[in-house]
């Protein structure tokens, strides 16, 4: 397994998760608004959302995507309107981070179950991963691997877990000004709107995305 994870590879995907997105956007504002459970799991939902696409790649499924123009533009669409409509619910201060921390033990469950969906639909709808990681995880497998797909499965494996490490730790890290902010209406709605122009953003940009 060692010779798998090369340092090459680990620095790469760091650097990768690292860089903000929708996912970290995403998180943070669980941990700004809701807390550390919350935002642990936005992250797990997050981090689960790029197993399709991981598993696209190793299967080569994501090779068909990338050259069908109608799924890839179809994907793309949804994708397009869900961030649409996550930037929305942030508007209005409501929506997606509704979540109420005094609510029952089964309730809480299916309302924490509702953060990890909605995480996972943020990367699920976003067709840009697959090929992302269709060019990314080959990079790291040499041509004369005969145990290619063993090699594979250790690479994305290794990507999830820093993923969530990661994103959790913006959770954190979020969490820690909580307080702060919502002892601010001012600050509450800036941020409120902040996440939102976010959002929107990354779905202007993925209208923009070409195959």
């Amino acid at each position: 397994m060692f010779n798998i994870l090369t340092p090459e590879f680990l620095a790469t995907a760091l650097v990768v998760v690292l860089v903000p997105g929708t996912g970290v956007v995403y998180t943070l504002s669980y941990g700004v608004f809701r807390g550390t459970v919350p935002s642990i799991a936005a992250a797990f939902g997050c981090t689960l959302g790029i197993v399709p696409h991981l598993v696209a790649s190793i299967l080569g499924l994501a090779a068909l995507l990338h050259t069908s123009a109608v799924a890839f533009q179809v994907v793309k669409l949804a994708g397009i309107a869900y961030l649409l409509y996550l930037a929305w619910g942030l508007w209005r201060q409501n929506g997606g981070l509704a979540l109420d921390p005094s609510a029952g033990g089964n309730e809480r469950g299916q309302r924490y179950g509702s953060i990890v969906l909605r995480g996972a639909l943020i990367n699920i709808l976003n067709p840009k991963l697959s090929i992302f990681f269709l060019a990314f995880l080959p990079q790291f497998v040499p041509a004369a691997a005969t145990d290619g797909l063993l090699r594979m499965g250790v690479l994305s494996a290794t990507f999830m877990l820093l993923t969530f490490v990661i994103f959790v730790g913006y959770g954190v890290a979020a969490n820690a000004v909580r307080q702060r902010v919502l002892s601010s209406v001012r600050l509450s709605r800036w941020l409120h709107r902040t996440f939102a122009a976010a959002f929107a953003g990354f779905a202007v940009k993925l209208a923009l995305t070409e195959r």
